[in-house]
């Protein structure tokens, strides 16, 4: 049975279920639509053939390292690996070293939140894709090959309302997971029968509601102008977005969730859970869970478990002075160290005919340079594993020609499989990272 949609103040809403879904200001609308909802079919996320899948894992830390003991003086292969690195040497041929590469953004604490997309979030209306983050744009391609697109961990306490790392589309910020027990439980513990009821109901009610929205819409975009019509098309891109987390709930409310082979943990402060978070992200990257995972450490990271009486971003801005660098270095050595047993373990499971390492990237660093100096410039980046060629410390001075740090990330993009030539601000891809 038609019905008519009212229109006010060139205000048009769709009603289905009880609902009422206001759509954009349209110029071109002046009468009555009528609609019939109509099903909409999700295509379901390819399933996992003999090749293994690749996977990408992004490492945060909000305050950056300290530089004189991250970067080496060397370049090229069998560099002297300083300080903060020697965690690393185990695995000094599985990863690339970076230096000189960033976004060329200004802030200081203000513009760590473009480590991920290259874009501080006050410049984003100005890019062609906002400032979403690289572990976003890769999620998007995900589907529903796993449960979880993809999993966004950090503590939410610190400097500047904590974690700040993970961007959508719409340059909204993904909240972190804040504990291994929260994530324990995402990842492992089953919903009840009746939870798994209630959520099939919930499921079930949302989609005819936006069936409904949709069929009728597309009666309505039949009535306008070629404007109005791009306007149309670009709202209910958001409402597919919506449709797709729906399907991707349905379609994994009655799977079994994997065995975790271990207790479930307690959170006990960021330090000691660290490393149960590194095993946790392990765990979730071999049970196939995701294979997109990002883990930022905040300002809020205790340097009391260290015996020091300084804050974590106090002792960041040392002044030059020796016992707040001894400090820090403690702080940071340990951040390292935790890292170097995440990708020890990485290369220690099997996965299809290689290692998990080999079809995991992952990107360990931060947006911030150097927070003595609250400089943005040359990140401290370390690229591990991923089927890549490593082992070289690969320096990329300004007055040859800034290289992006995007570029990096449009070339972890294309070995994920997004069909893209860009992203952000990036100029290319990486070259000589591609095994010979």
């Amino acid at each position: 049975m038609p019905f008519p949609l009212p229109v006010v103040n060139r205000r048009v809403f769709l009603r289905a279920a009880g609902v009422t879904l206001a759509l954009p200001l349209f110029e071109s609308f002046t009468g009555r639509v009528f609609g019939a909802s109509s099903g909409i079919g999700l295509k379901p996320g390819a399933a996992i053939g003999a090749t293994r899948p690749t996977r990408m894992v992004c490492v945060g830390n909000m305050l950056g390292f300290f530089q004189p003991e991250f970067f080496p003086k060397q370049t090229g292969r069998r560099y002297d690996l300083p300080t903060l690195l020697q965690p690393l040497a185990p695995h000094q041929d599985d990863f690339t070293l970076f230096s000189g590469l960033d976004h060329g953004v200004k802030g200081g604490h203000f513009a760590i939140h473009s480590y991920l997309s290259g874009i501080r979030s006050v410049d984003a209306k100005a890019m062609p894709e906002g400032n979403i983050s690289l572990d976003q744009r890769a999620a998007e391609t995900v589907g529903g090959a796993t449960r979880f697109p993809s999993l966004t961990i950090g503590s939410e306490d610190g400097l500047h309302g904590g974690c700040m790392m993970c961007w959508t589309r719409s340059g909204t910020r993904v909240p972190p997971i804040p504990g291994p027990k929260q994530l324990f439980q995402k990842l492992f513990l089953t919903e009840s029968a009746a939870d798994r009821e209630r959520a099939a109901d919930r499921f079930g009610l949302q989609g005819s509601i936006l069936d409904a929205v949709h069929g009728d819409a597309k009666s309505l975009g039949r009535r306008l102008g070629r404007r109005d019509q791009e306007k149309l098309d670009e709202y209910f891109t958001s409402v597919r977005d919506v449709e797709r987390q729906m399907e991707l709930g349905r379609r994994w409310a009655d799977v079994p969730k994997p065995k975790p082979g271990m207790p479930e943990p307690e959170n006990t402060g960021f330090v000691s859970d660290l490393p149960v978070l590194y095993d946790l992200i392990a765990l979730a990257l071999q049970t196939d869970s995701t294979r997109i995972a990002t883990l930022e450490i905040a300002g809020g990271f205790e340097a009391s478990a260290f015996g020091l009486r300084k804050d974590y971003h106090a002792l960041s801005h040392h002044g030059q002075v020796q016992e707040n660098i001894d400090g820090l270095l403690k702080l940071e050595k340990y951040q390292m160290e935790q890292f170097a047993r995440f990708i020890a373990k990485l290369k220690s499971i099997e996965d299809g005919n290689g290692k998990l390492l080999d079809h995991t990237m992952v990107l360990f660093g931060s947006g911030m340079g150097n927070a003595n100096a609250h400089t943005n410039s040359n990140l401290p980046i370390v690229f591990v594993g991923g089927g890549f060629r490593h082992g070289e410390h690969r320096s990329y001075p300004e007055k040859a020609g800034r290289v992006p740090l995007c570029n990096l990330y449009l070339s972890m993009l294309q070995r994920f499989g997004v069909e893209t030539n860009r992203f952000g601000i990036s100029t290319g891809t990486i070259r000589g990272l591609e095994r010979a």
